[in-house]
């Protein structure tokens, strides 16, 4: 008898755990309230027994695979329209079965970076008229998935978090680990430009660098990246925070960091290209796009004054060199004794200028300030010339344009006048007479206010290639 029920149990506990290793799983970013893409085959994945079929329904389409033999598997879905409301039912062979409720199909955003980007609406942290914006919010298809913030030293298939509907409740949920206002505002106001529903993915840790949001692979491939490569954190982001992530459909990033590399600067013209390109391989979207946030003044103590404005020309050159980016110029909101500057409501409005423009065609939106094109030399002067002013460069204060430094051969910047002439500007000094370069707002507490007449200002830039002090 004591034998018979041995049996039995053993029996029944082999049962049970073959079927607890058979049962179907989703990833947490599949799940109830979840945004899918609009307009693009969507990929809904997961995990079971080997072998074991799936089957799938979702507005009365339906499908079926088999999990592999890790007990992966994989389901396309057929294109959705905007709009619809709906849920997904999914089985396993094995007999358990899980409901995604709540889904809603519109445009699918990656919301990432370090602080300024995780900054949220929780008190101490204090965005632009805070109570207010709180007050107001109430989005139902406006939504956020937090990744939860956690590093891995390996590639991971899963994260933890949830989708959660943009109110007031929702907004301080998680405090300061919580909800990014950044891409809050950016999704708010797509939301109102497309009328369609938003899913806002955050993925974002403050106080990071961008060597940590990039596969070890990338890093070890490249020469100019190669030492940063299993250094302490390198990669780890990555594994724990993008790579599980990545068979989620989206329709494009929005990124804001840089701070963590301004005494890398240089480097950082690798690192940052690089980065994207590692993800659009991910997501097997060559031209992903791929929206940045250039960084607005701050005095970085311990710094040379000028690490963090050639941070900033990465970024212009990042601009200038990967197809299908966007960069908005913060320079006239930022706060240069504040490294989180409160007005994140501008940050997320010029996010969506260069969307709506650039990803989603409509191509009456200015999106961007005026970008450094070309100089000419005309005696003891300097004639500027630059894109996106086509209505007209302006002075945003009304004052005479600042933050303009004059050189000659010598490579002795003094500070300059500068007038506009047209659509170009004429720059010069009388202790310069033969000038060779001209840089604008070129340190890290400039307060420059060059613009264009829609409102927004000029990327610092300069007209020489000689040697920075982030160049080694």
């Amino acid at each position: 008898m004591k034998n018979l029920i041995r049996i039995t149990f053993f029996a029944l506990f082999f049962t049970s755990t073959a079927n607890l290793m058979a049962a179907v799983k989703l990833p947490a970013i599949i799940s109830n309230n979840m945004i899918i893409q609009q307009d693009r085959k969507v990929a809904i994945w997961g995990w079971a027994d080997k072998d074991e079929t799936v089957s799938l329904t979702i507005y009365n389409q339906n499908y079926s695979t088999k999990a592999d033999q890790n007990g992966h598997w994989k389901i396309s879905l057929q294109k959705l329209k905007a709009g619809l409301k709906t849920e997904m039912i999914v089985n396993g062979s094995s007999g358990n079965s899980i409901t995604v409720k709540n889904i809603l199909v519109g445009e699918v955003w990656l919301c990432s970076g370090q602080s300024n980007m995780q900054w949220t609406f929780y008190p101490r942290h204090t965005v632009l008229n805070n109570e207010q914006e709180l007050a107001n919010a109430n989005y139902d298809e406006v939504r956020m998935y937090t990744v939860d913030k956690v590093g891995k030293p390996e590639p991971v298939e899963d994260t933890k978090g949830e989708w959660l509907v943009m109110n007031r409740k929702n907004l301080l949920v998680g405090g300061e680990q919580g909800t990014s206002a950044v891409a809050y505002f950016f999704g708010r106001d797509l939301y109102k430009k497309l009328h369609v529903p938003i899913g806002l993915i955050n993925s974002s840790v403050g106080g990071t660098t961008a060597e940590r949001w990039t596969k070890n692979e990338v890093l070890e491939s490249n020469p100019a990246l190669k030492s940063l490569a299993g250094k302490k954190g390198a990669s780890n982001l990555y594994n724990g925070m993008i790579a599980p992530l990545k068979s989620y459909t989206i329709r494009g990033a929005i990124w804001y960091q840089g701070e963590g590399n301004v005494d890398r600067a240089y480097q950082y013209r690798t690192l940052f290209p690089a980065m994207i390109k590692n993800w659009r391989s991910d997501w097997n979207q060559k031209n992903l796009p791929f929206g940045f946030v250039q960084l607005a003044p701050y005095r970085y103590k311990g710094h040379n004054s000028e690490c963090y404005v050639e941070l900033c020309e990465a970024q212009l050159r990042t601009l200038q060199s990967v197809k299908n980016t966007g960069m908005i110029v913060t320079n006239d909101i930022g706060q240069v004794n504040n490294v989180h500057p409160q007005n994140k409501q501008e940050v997320g409005r010029r996010l969506v200028l260069w969307a709506m423009n650039k990803v989603y065609k409509d191509k009456k939106t200015i999106y961007s300030g005026p970008l450094y094109k070309s100089m000419k030399v005309n005696g003891d002067k300097i004639s500027l010339s630059f894109n996106h002013c086509e209505g007209g460069l302006t002075a945003r204060d009304e004052k005479p344009l600042n933050e303009f430094a004059i050189a000659g051969a010598d490579q002795k910047f003094v500070a300059a006048k500068a007038e506009i002439s047209g659509n170009t500007i004429v720059v010069s000094s009388d202790q310069v007479k033969n000038p060779v370069a001209v840089r604008y707002a070129w340190h890290d507490d400039a307060l420059p206010n060059l613009g264009n007449k829609e409102g927004l200002p000029a990327s610092s830039f300069r007209t020489d290639s000689w040697k920075g002090v982030t160049q080694k």
